[in-house]
């Protein structure tokens, strides 16, 4: 069994996808539009380049996305994506891309538990905490 999180946008998920690529240093397996799906025929010219399905590997894990009908989407809230690291340097690079033109909740920092840790919302809405080594 494999727990993966599946992110719902409201028409930003191919940016953002591109976007984590990038930050998280991943691998953007899929990122399929209704306008590619079996279903073009089916979809309204407004859904066309919205996404279906998006998937990105990092690490061996994935994390999967798509756009929602706009009468449908909701801010996310009550969960955050976790990224657990080693490597304090690499904490922060991630933790500064992911900050950029969003909310930092809580500043990366030493905590009794952790070398680093943070909390944000990203410019797509979506929440996020890294945490970094422990402290012992």
């Amino acid at each position: 069994m494999h727990l993966m999180q599946h992110l719902s946008f409201n028409g930003t998920c191919a940016e953002a996808f591109r976007f984590y690529e990038q930050c998280l240093r991943g691998e953007l397996q899929t990122i399929m539009t209704h306008g590619e799906s079996p279903m073009a025929a089916q979809t309204p010219p407004e859904w066309k380049d919205r996404v279906m399905h998006a998937a990105l590997k990092v690490n061996g894990n994935v994390l999967m996305g798509a756009d929602v009908p706009p009468d449908s989407y909701k801010q996310p809230t009550g969960f955050a994506v976790a990224i657990q690291l080693e490597d304090a340097a690499e904490a922060e690079r991630i933790f500064g891309a992911l900050a950029e033109k969003g909310t930092v909740t809580l500043a990366l920092q030493q905590t009794f538990w952790a070398e680093r840790f943070g909390m944000l919302v990203d410019r797509f809405g979506i929440p996020w905490m890294i945490n970094c080594g422990t402290t012992a």
